[in-house]
């Protein structure tokens, strides 16, 4: 997740990649002339997409070029490695498109928006709907305008692909934000240790392969959970907040240059059910990412109609609607201001076909022959540690999904969730298989508070998720038949670098005594979070900490925070908020005077506009088993994520040219 957008990304559009400066006119147009896709991207053959070119003229600032006068004659071709150069039109059998014309604004440093000097460029630009590539290898794109004296040139690759199934489903687990130090944690917390040597391991610990995927995104080397999901839906990275789509510089947050999903193309192809589970609100990023093309996540009412309906007014292959949809998010289904024209999706679903499920009673009556809606909560789902071990703190929420004042108290978890769609897409599937996504969403939420016990919660109710679900798959006669990947969007800085003690860290007096309380090395200690505590139970299960709160706790910190301070505790009464606004200013933040009033002062690391901690650069794992498991060992590319599911699932074999094809 991203905290909030900055007045510049809005009027840019997009970061920089060529640069390296934290402002750029659009960030995957390094020249006055833009090809979308830009250059060095790859594609699944047959994988429908959109090519828009601009053709920049800035009236003002460092760029000023021809008077600010776009060449709204410009040309444009495309070549096959080896082959002639074509027109457009002519490659791919379809209508020239017309000319369109806007204006947009953005500054082009930190000078500039302090002085709020804005540069201003016109654009004229031409964009070719629904087109593909079917034959593997380099194809040449060029744009050539202003009489040749702007050139501008995309290589893109088409990749080898198999068209036959190797897997009949497919299930990927998203622990959004989570790291390899974040299940190191999880492990510490939860699994007894002695001399040394777990006695029992997590569920991810047992998978016959790992390997490790790049987060970048297209034009920063820091991505949000938005373009990210995107690149692992449909293999081709965007920018930050944008899904399923290449961010221009128009006005228009739905008609930038599209590209086809994992989902779109399963249905298409195969006709495969498929279904999104969640622990977030299902507009959230990495749910919706699934059918989402437009370059603002927050979108939510808008995207919600998409997921039923698919693109809006648009000639897109619609990918049939999911199978089983389940988390949260009641704003975008109750008719009102945050749903998409004030509708009633849960009246817009129930007459598409679909049971409606407001809680985990109903969830689990639920018939699994007909397509099924599950929303539980207005916003996300309360975290498993307040479920499970402080249930009390769900009684002072008003989230009821019908839209009452009262609180969701009859909540499913991950786990539920997750079996209930497998149920569901397995009758509905049938011999033609399924697609199923499960996010643990508040690993990452958690962690942009720096509420690391609920993360490392989250988390362990993601492994405990994936261990149910590989016993059902076993019992369905299914497991042999699946792919199970386990992997994450994008990752945070967090590490354990000790233990503290909270007993001794209360009772003193100074920020810089209160720190003798941390224990490094040796005197990290082991772990207490496994020792059962007499008389004290939470009935939570063997896969989960017997002892949430013990004196000795992990000490553990983020690269990237606000100002906050740390007693390093669990906090009991709900999650955290470690920075409040000075004075009411909305962008100025301190510590919270009322967060671990017995810790230490712990200085921040981000701009004081920032109230929570960001994403960091971390590789993050990639977990994998059942048929072509052996694909997913070593380090490669987020977008390579998508590319070896399309091959196990042989999406190759989309070959029905009946869009603009390649000749």
């Amino acid at each position: 997740m991203l905290s909030k957008l900055s007045t510049l990304a809005i009027l840019a559009g997009a970061f920089s990649a060529v640069s390296a400066q934290t402002f750029q006119r659009l960030g995957t147009c390094p020249d006055l002339g833009c090809i979308l896709p830009p250059d060095q991207q790859d594609f699944l053959p047959g994988q429908q997409f959109d090519i828009r070119f601009e053709v920049h003229a800035p009236k003002n600032g460092s760029e000023t070029y021809n008077s600010g006068v776009p060449d709204e004659k410009f040309t444009v071709t495309i070549a096959k490695e080896g082959g002639a150069a074509k027109s457009l039109t002519s490659f791919f059998n379809t209508a020239e498109p017309a000319l369109e014309k806007w204006t947009f604004s953005w500054y082009e440093d930190l000078f500039a928006q302090d002085a709020k000097n804005a540069s201003v460029v016109n654009v004229a630009s031409k964009i070719y709907r629904r087109v593909a590539l079917y034959e593997p290898g380099n194809y040449v794109v060029t744009l050539s305008a202003y009489n040749g004296a702007k050139v501008t040139k995309a290589t893109w690759t088409v990749r080898p692909l198999a068209a036959a199934k190797k897997a009949k489903n497919v299930i990927l687990f998203i622990g959004d934000g989570m790291t390899t130090n974040m299940i190191t944690a999880a492990r510490l917390l939860s699994h007894k240790m002695v001399n040394g040597k777990y006695q029992s391991l997590l569920q991810l610990d047992k998978f016959p392969v790992i390997g490790h995927q790049m987060s970048h995104s297209i034009d920063s080397f820091i991505t949000d959970s938005a373009n990210s999901a995107s690149a692992l839906y449909s293999g081709h990275k965007s920018t930050v907040n944008a899904m399923g789509v290449y961010a221009d510089s128009s006005p228009d947050l739905f008609d930038d240059p599209k590209v086809e999903t994992i989902v779109e193309l399963l249905k298409r192809i195969w006709g495969s059910a498929w279904g999104a589970v969640s622990t977030a609100f299902l507009a959230d990023a990495t749910p919706i990412a699934l059918t989402a093309h437009t370059r603002s996540r927050y979108a939510y009412g808008p995207l919600i109609d998409q997921a039923l309906h698919g693109v809006t007014n648009y000639s897109w292959t619609n990918h049939g609607g999911p199978d089983a949809y389940f988390g949260g998010g009641a704003e975008q289904f109750l008719p009102g201001a945050t749903s998409y024209q004030g509708k009633d999706y849960y009246a817009a679903f129930a007459k598409a076909g679909y049971t409606v499920s407001l809680n985990k009673t109903s969830l689990a009556q639920a018939s699994n022959s007909s397509r099924a809606l599950g929303v539980f909560c207005k916003s996300n789902l309360p975290v498993w540690l307040d479920r499970n071990v402080f249930p009390e703190n769900l009684k002072s929420n008003t989230n009821d999904p019908a839209g009452n004042k009262s609180a969701a108290t009859d909540l499913p978890g991950l786990k539920e969730m997750t079996l209930k769609a497998i149920d569901v897409l397995h009758q509905r599937g049938g011999d033609k298989g399924f697609f199923l996504m499960s996010e643990a969403a508040s690993i990452d939420k958690q962690m942009h508070v720096l509420d690391y016990d609920r993360a490392l919660g989250d988390l362990l109710e993601l492994d405990d998720a994936v261990q149910a679900t590989i016993a059902k798959l076993k019992a369905l006669g299914e497991l042999e038949n699946t792919l199970i990947i386990v992997t994450a969007d994008h990752g945070h800085g967090f590490d354990v670098f000790g233990n503290a003690d909270t007993k001794y860290m209360a009772a003193q007096a100074t920020d810089r005594k209160k720190r003798a309380a941390v224990g490094t090395y040796a005197n990290s200690g082991l772990s207490e979070y496994t020792i059962e505590v007499p008389g004290v139970s939470y009935g939570t299960g063997a896969n989960f900490p017997m002892n949430w709160d013990p004196r000795y706790v992990i000490a553990a910190g983020m690269g990237a925070n606000p100002d906050h301070r740390e007693n390093y505790r669990v906090k009991k009464d709900g999650p955290r908020t470690p920075a409040t606004a000075s004075g009411g200013a909305s962008d100025d933040y301190y510590v919270n005077p009322a967060d671990n009033r017995d810790g230490f002062v712990v200085n921040g690391t981000i701009p004081t506009s920032e109230s929570q901690g960001v994403h960091s650069l971390t590789d993050v794992p990639v977990y994998a088993l059942g048929p072509c498991q052996g694909e997913f060992g070593g380090t490669y590319s987020n977008i390579d994520v998508f590319y070896k599911i399309a091959e196990c699932l042989g999406l190759g074999h989309g070959t029905n040219k009946t869009v603009g094809c390649s000749k």
